[in-house]
Parts: structure tokens; sequence; C-alpha cells
């Protein structure tokens, strides 16, 4: 058998290769929508993917099956409770995949969304009876189960989908062999859970052990333990959920329809039409020098989660980026479907080097600086970004907490009569908040240098 797991750091997602050696027949299961190095994968192991998989119809990104689909005619798998607008074949319980030598076994685990199934692995050269693996998909994460409030805009309540997913976890994943590997779609980081672990990989037997969500309790304590102190999801989980079940274009027939240079006229003509204009340069270099009323999210950070949160869908995007970089943002938007993008600055900031009249720059504050502030008459406000947990966890005395996924809807609670210090763990959040802020006129803003990192590493106090 060959099994290949392949992680998107920046997503958070897990997919995978699964390979018979003798027949050469390949699946992939829960794939991202730039299918590349699957491809590129199955050429170098003589491989031909006939086979995709969907665990479930994924809220979080947007997979790649209809890439596959038209790339190598591979077939598309989905639970039997699934509706997509595409051609499917549905997969029920005990439904098989032959690979030759190598076997997948649906399991129907609804509970994260009334669609999902898992995917049990049999190497049936190593063991004809006991599994392998199963790739649980969003059922069960590695330290944690799939969050089942995620589809009440589509009429399914948490406690019936939580319902759901305690049956699914003990009539069919706890029979699972101890022995059994566990593979997940996703790890730390992804906000289809809330105690994901940074491992990719487990066993049964551990999770068994250690998985809070495996402990025994009744049906109703269950749901009380897997709803409660959920993050809050953005916005476009709904809108790639249903994305997911629609027929589309692929990635490159998007790229190829929105890859526009734009010279700097265009770009002025389009952002007083109401474009968003999206520069995706690192903080620092952002803060430095930027065009005026322009939305930093750096690629460096998690860029498409906060894309997808704080980027509106119904009007057109315009990329600013290092040359070198402009694909990759197109890229990174298409793997949550953010195709309506109107083109990208030719030249980048270069471009605006002869219009310094379109250029601001933000304030930046040491930790330092700032302290001495805060002791002086008239301190500045001081705005936490993180999230509410970071935020218990400890925070500079004085600061108020407005998460940055809640920056818009509590921008009044902001007071305009002093400077306003923002701050968040490293500075890429904070970054983000400032150009929000921006664009609402704000004025005497600054952003803490390397948030409350650079702040504990001078040793500073903090209120814990």
């Amino acid at each position: 058998m060959i099994f290949k797991q392949y992680y998107l750091g920046c997503l958070s997602h897990a997919s995978y290769l699964i390979g018979d050696e003798e027949s050469r027949i390949a699946a992939i299961v829960d794939p991202q929508r730039d299918i590349e190095q699957y491809l590129e994968e199955a050429k170098n192991n003589d491989l031909v993917i006939q086979h995709v998989i969907l665990t479930h119809l994924h809220a979080d990104f947007i997979a790649g099956h209809l890439e596959l689909e038209e790339s190598v005619s591979a077939k598309i798998y989905l639970g039997a409770k699934a509706k997509a607008e595409y051609d499917f074949i549905p997969l029920k319980d005990g439904d098989v995949i032959e690979l030759g030598k190598v076997k997948l076994k649906a399991l129907e685990t609804p509970g994260h969304s009334p669609e999902s199934i898992s995917i049990l692995v049999y190497d049936l050269k190593s063991d004809t009876n006991n599994p392998y693996a199963v790739l649980t998909g969003d059922t069960l994460f590695i330290g944690d189960v799939g969050r089942p409030d995620l589809r009440a805009s589509l009429g399914w309540s948490a406690e019936e989908l939580g319902g759901m997913l305690y049956d699914s976890i003990h009539n069919k994943i706890m029979e699972i062999p101890d022995e059994a590997l566990v593979y997940p779609t996703h790890g730390a980081g992804s906000m289809c859970g809330k105690n994901l672990s940074n491992e990719t990989v487990s066993t049964m037997g551990t999770q068994k052990k250690y998985n809070y969500a495996l402990q025994p309790m009744s049906k109703e304590e269950f749901i009380k333990v897997v709803t409660a102190d959920q993050p809050e999801a953005p916005d476009y989980f709904t809108y790639d959920a249903v994305l997911n079940a629609k027929e589309r274009l692929t990635l490159d027939e998007s790229m190829e329809e929105t890859l526009n240079p734009l010279n700097l006229n265009q770009v002025i003509k389009l952002k007083e039409e109401g474009a968003q204009i999206l520069d995706v340069r690192n903080p620092i270099e952002f803060e430095g020098s930027h065009l005026a009323g322009t939305i930093n999210i750096g690629l460096g950070g998690k860029f498409a989660t906060w894309a997808g949160t704080l980027i509106e869908r119904d009007k057109p995007i315009v990329i600013i980026a290092k040359p070198e970089c402009v694909k990759e943002a197109f890229t990174r938007l298409g793997r949550i479907g953010y195709d309506h993008i109107a083109g990208y600055l030719k030249g980048g900031m270069e471009s605006l080097l002869s219009r310094p009249d379109l250029l601001k720059r933000t304030e930046r504050i040491t930790p330092l600086t700032l302290t001495d502030k805060l002791l002086s008459d008239n301190p500045p406000n001081l705005i936490d970004v993180r999230t509410e947990n970071e935020w218990e966890s400890g925070y500079i005395k004085g600061s108020i907490n407005i998460p940055l996924i809640q920056l818009k809807e509590r921008i009044n609670e902001i007071k305009k009569d002093r400077e306003t210090v923002f701050y968040c763990q490293t500075g890429f959040r904070s970054s983000i908040a400032l150009s929000l802020i921006e664009k609402q006129n704000f004025s005497n803003i600054s952003d803490l240098v390397g948030g409350m990192s650079a702040w504990k590493a001078a040793k500073l106090q903090t209120v814990n």
C-alpha cells in the first residue's frame, strides 16, 4: 500500500493519497483545491487516480474534487446523505472501494455534518480483517471531535447534530480496533473544533484513553460538552459548505479569468467604485507604506481564515502583492472559494512611487515606549484583538479585549478622543485591525511592535 498525508498549515488541513502498488490505482481523500501535488505524486509512483472522496461538504475550504474529476476523470464519492449539483457516487455504511490489494470501507458518521463519513483503510496484504487506519474527516480529531454547530444556518441545530455525533462516536468509531491509526482532516488551528492537537496522527487506543469526548458519558452530557466554548466561526464557513455541493469553475479556470494585471488608474477607479483593495504583504512592509484605504492580511499568517472572515463576497477584490507573490495570493483565496477577484496592481507598490499623495503609513510603538505612555497623565486607549481565551491567559493592564473577529461590530466602543494602540500576539492580527480602523477615519492610532510576545520578552508586567 502507498499511503501519504499532505498537510496544509495555513488551513490546518490534511488530505490523503492511498494507492495500491500492484494495480497502480489510487484514491484521494479530502483534497485541497490546487491539486498539483497529488498529480505529481501519482506520476512519480506510476499511479492512476481513479477515485476522489470527500468525508463531508467542507465548511472551511473548497475541496479539489471537481479539479480531479476534470484533470484525471476521477469518480467523486460523498456520503449517502449528501446532496450536490454534480454527479457523485453515494457511500453508505459498508460500501467498499477496491484498489486491488487495498480496500476502502465507508462508515456513515454524521454529527459534524449530516452527510459525514469516515473511511476505513485496509492493507489486505498485511491484514484482511483489521483496518490499517481510519480517515475520520471532521468526525474525530486528535484530542477532540468535530463541532456540531456549523450547520445552524442550513436548518440543523447543534443539539440535533450533537446527538448524531454521539451515536457515531459510540456506535461506530469506538468499535474500531485500538491499533488502527487515526488520520483526521484537521489539526490545531482549525475552527472546526476547539481542542485539536498539534499531532496529525494517533491511534484509536490513544484516543479512547485521552480524548475528552470519547470518555464515558450520557448523550445529554456529551452534547453539552461538545457544544460549549466553541470558537466563533467565520461567516464564510456556510458559504464554502454550500459551494462544495455546487458545480463551479475549477481553480485553473477561475485564475484564467481573474489573474488580470491592472494599472494604478484602474485600481483607483475600482476602489472608488467600491472594490476591496487587499494588501497581502507582511505587516512591517504594509505599515511602512501602503495605499490608503487598503486592508492588510499578510500571506505569512492565517491568510485564508482572515480573508474569509473580513473580505466581503459581494464586492470585487484587487490584490496588492510583491510580483512573485501574486499567484500565491490568488491560489490561497481560491482555496476558500473567493474567486470574485478583479485583478492585481501591476508592479505592486513600485507603481505608487510617483504618487506619494496616495500613500499612508501606520505608526508603530515599542513596548518600552508604550509603558511610559501608560504611566502618563493621558494614557492611550489599549485594544487587545486576540481571542477571549488568549486574553484570559494574560493581558496588558488597562487594555480592552475586542477580538478581531468582532471588531467591525464593536468599533463604536473605541473612543476617538485620544491615541489608540492595538496589539495581538505577534503583530499579524493587530496590523489587520489597524487597516480596518484606518478605513473608518480614525487618527492617532498605532501598533504595538511584536505584540504580547515582545511585551513578555521585555519582561513587562501582565495581568493574569
